[in-house]
């Protein structure tokens, strides 16, 4: 029994219109695939890295600054060649984005709940609680995301012991982009919400005394995640970026944490002595990473409007 329910739900997936569209489209399936085998490198990063960069015992100090494997005096052991400190640009990069992808999701998550939670309650109730809401949306539209990010990270490095800062950095990065990325989700589902919520089927359970809360989660959340998770694709590179600016500004992760953005950071300062390998790589993992990520995420729009169907 189980095996058919599971055979229709598979036989309903290959049915879809997102299923064929996808199927149709050579970009989404390239940048699906170039996006899962970054984050498999990064999730098993421990198994497959050649080198483990936390590993002081491993490092030394006389492989830094060691070119790629294919030029003159590279070494084998490290194909893309080492940085400053002798870890391997290969193993940084896919620790690098390990922690960048963490910091990328739970921002996006946390920007999610706090966003759907506010649009929700926005276009349900109205009045004033949705003026008050807005207007604090568009207050915060009228600041840059990464400036809202950095006085956020300042006034947490102001209020944490100093002892304490490296503990705490990768999560006062992800509540700083977190919530400076909730305005676009609220605005968007207080606008479907609006619509929905004059529709019959919410009247109906409405005058059979469904309580607002389960109206909003049961009937009214499902057919605004739609657009939802476009805007949480393309907030996704964003959030990445952001993460990557920061750490390149030196108010990200901590320097010895091999994120994108220090390595790139890192490497800047070598560039021009030769060793371009040490932020070029870095820098391309990114540029990929974030390239795939908002391609995907252009499909998922194209796929999910109706008019382009």
């Amino acid at each position: 029994m189980e095996n058919t329910v599971e055979k229709s739900r598979m036989a309903r997936i290959l049915d879809s219109d997102i299923w064929h569209s996808f199927a149709r489209s050579p970009v989404a399936i390239i940048s699906s695939i170039v996006t899962l085998v970054i984050i498999f490198g990064a999730l098993f990063a421990p198994f497959i890295a050649p080198n483990d960069p936390f590993d002081l015992v491993a490092i030394d100090l006389m492989d830094a600054s060691l070119p790629p494997a294919w030029l003159e005096e590279g070494d084998s052991r490290f194909f893309l060649g080492t940085d400053d400190q002798g870890r391997g640009i290969l193993s940084t990069i896919m620790y690098g984005a390990r922690i960048s992808l963490f910091v990328g999701f739970a921002s996006v998550i946390f920007s999610m709940i706090v966003g759907i939670s506010l649009g929700l309650i926005s276009g349900y109730v109205g009045g004033r609680t949705d003026a008050i809401i807005m207007r604090i949306a568009d207050i915060q539209l009228s600041f840059p995301a990464i400036l809202i990010a950095l006085l956020l990270d300042g006034v947490a490095r102001g209020l944490v012991p100093k002892e304490m800062h490296n503990d705490v950095t990768i999560y006062v990065l992800v509540f700083a982009i977190g919530i400076s990325g909730w305005v676009q989700y609220a605005r968007t589902v207080r606008g479907s919400t609006l619509v929905e919520k004059n529709k019959e089927y919410v009247q109906a359970a409405r005058i059979i005394g469904i309580r607002p809360g389960t109206i909003l989660r049961r009937h009214i959340l499902p057919n605004v995640m739609g657009p939802v998770m476009v805007i949480a694709t393309i907030h996704l590179a964003i959030a990445i970026i952001t993460e990557a600016t920061l750490s390149f500004l030196g108010v990200g992760v901590p320097p010895t944490t091999p994120s994108l953005g220090t390595l790139i950071r890192i490497g800047n300062e070598y560039l021009f002595s030769g060793e371009w390998w040490i932020t070029i790589f870095p820098g391309a993992a990114l540029v990929i990473l974030v390239l795939a990520v908002n391609l995907l995420g252009d499909w998922l729009r194209d796929a999910l409007n109706p008019k382009l169907r």
